[in-house]
């Protein structure tokens, strides 16, 4: 068998991941990121605290706590149960959990910023002129933030893609189920097979620079455009 033929279970099971992950955050991270760049709320600080947590907790600590809130003995066992399982750890269901939580501020804070840079006259144009805030957002503030989508769905998908402490906790190593490309890497370590590891973390790091290299890109782009 060769490589790509033992990994490719694994190649699509983090393509689906990084897949459905982006589109929920993209989803619904933009409500939250339209409140915290328009909203003079007192919470704000809170709560942009709260996105950012992530780029600083440990994932462990995060894949733990998940752990026990996924568990049979969590919220997430309960809600399990009435699909008639016991468990929403060590499934699919609980690494897009986890995925979105550990990648939030990753789509959040780009899609913020964008906000943030949208001119507060042009929204008041389209207020005068009788458009709803759907209306304007719609039609002003989400085609001005573009550049900032694109930033938010490179960055959350390839990080999705590089996680590991999270889906490791949550998931752990189930061939064709939570078995990603990190685990995979892991995997191939611990049995000493250092030819198909060095592979796959080739790959991967060349996948890393490109998806940096777009993100500078984006960014260049929008900055010679202003």
């Amino acid at each position: 068998m060769t490589l790509l033929a033992e990994i490719w279970p694994a190649i699509r099971l983090t393509i689906l991941l990084a897949l459905v992950t982006t589109v929920l955050l993209v989803v619904f991270g933009t409500p939250l990121a339209w409140w915290l760049a328009r909203s003079r709320s007192k919470w704000v600080t809170l709560v942009a605290a709260f996105v950012a947590v992530p780029l600083v907790l440990p994932p462990t600590v995060l894949g733990f706590y998940l752990l026990i809130a996924l568990g049979p003995d969590g919220p997430g066992g309960m809600i399990a149960s009435w699909f008639g399982g016991r468990t929403l750890a060590f499934s699919f269901t609980g690494l897009v959990i986890g995925s979105v939580l550990y990648s939030l501020p990753f789509v959040v804070q780009p899609l913020r910023n964008a906000f943030e840079a949208v001119p507060e006259e042009l929204l008041e144009v389209a207020y005068t002129l009788g458009a709803s805030t759907w209306q304007a957002f719609r039609t002003v503030a989400a085609p001005l933030a573009r550049p900032g989508y694109l930033t938010a769905t490179v960055l959350g998908f390839a990080h999705t893609v590089g996680e590991f402490g999270v889906v490791l906790m949550i998931g752990g190593n189930i061939p064709g189920r939570t078995k990603v490309l990190s685990i995979a890497i892991y995997d191939y370590v611990e049995q000493l097979r250092w030819t198909e590891a060095h592979w796959i973390a080739a790959g991967m790091i060349a996948f890393a620079f490109l998806t940096v290299a777009a993100t500078f890109a984006i960014d260049r782009r929008t900055r010679v455009r202003l």
